[in-house]
């Protein structure tokens, strides 16, 4: 059975008027709206209840943990970053249902059960990291600036009081890599799929893919030479190893292709 894909052609073979299709995106888009609207706002008038759980990793440390604040205009661009951040990934499940309903009528049935695996381990991977990286990865990052001013000898202790602006921004950059690695299984599971991306660009296009390694390192992590040096090694890392599990998914699928057309092509000799 032929794939159908969504498109203006399609609605009109479906007997589907423009303005159909029109009123589906506006609804769409204002219920994603005011989605983003709601959260932004509600995050917003409750500010603590927003910078509590992502200041919570560095108040386990060890040691005294506390903030300061160094400009008295420091609070309102504390505010709107802490809402702008719990706004996405509070609306990424809304907007990705939306786009859902919207693109899933013109899918057959064996496209919506694969489509259905896929949104469904993006979203409980992308879950799992990222309420594993707060509480285990960020104070391990804040462990080493923490105690760098400890001597063997105590004579002189230098006390580190971070920013609470600072924290924040260098919080979500660090819970930024982990949410693009947890997409990795997805892109596995794309790259054979036909019509799909292709492994062969991907392999053939290698000095390229080192690019977006280096590019989000140096956007996402702090100012450290191992962080420069670790986070591009381990996405690149984690971008070979999903070529390769696609190379052998790529074999396979096309080792018993060729089997089932040798069986086909016997049958029809022995008729």
């Amino acid at each position: 059975m032929p794939k159908m894909h969504f498109s203006f052609e399609l609605l009109i073979e479906w007997n589907f008027a423009p303005e159909t299709f029109l009123g589906e995106v506006r609804i769409r888009s204002v219920r994603i709206l005011i989605g983003l609207g709601l959260t932004w706002f509600t995050r917003y008038w409750f500010p603590e209840e927003s910078i509590s759980p992502l200041a919570k990793p560095f108040l386990t440390l060890p040691l005294d943990s506390y903030f300061v604040r160094t400009q008295s205009t420091e609070a309102p661009p504390t505010y709107v970053a802490t809402s702008s951040i719990a706004c996405s990934y509070f609306v990424f499940p809304l907007i990705s249902h939306q786009i859902w309903c919207f693109s899933i009528p013109s899918c057959y049935g064996e496209q919506r059960q694969k489509y259905n695996r896929f949104l469904h381990l993006s979203g409980s991977r992308f879950s799992l990291f990222l309420f594993l990286t707060p509480p285990r990865v960020v104070p391990n990052v804040w462990h080493f600036p923490y105690f760098v001013g400890a001597t063997s000898t105590n004579s002189l202790m230098i006390k580190l009081q971070p920013k609470i602006y600072d924290y924040i921004m260098l919080t979500v950059r660090i819970l930024f890599i982990p949410s693009v690695c947890s997409q990795v299984p997805v892109i596995v599971i794309c790259l054979p799929e036909p019509r799909g991306l292709s492994v062969e660009t991907f392999t053939s296009n290698r000095r390229f893919l080192m690019v977006f390694p280096l590019i989000t390192a140096a956007l996402s992590t702090p100012p450290d030479i191992w962080c420069q040096i670790v986070a591009p090694f381990l996405i690149y890392s984690i971008i070979e190893f999903a070529i390769f599990v696609a190379l052998i998914v790529q074999v396979r699928e096309e080792g018993w292709t060729s089997r089932m057309r040798e069986s086909g092509s016997i049958e029809k000799k022995e008729e």
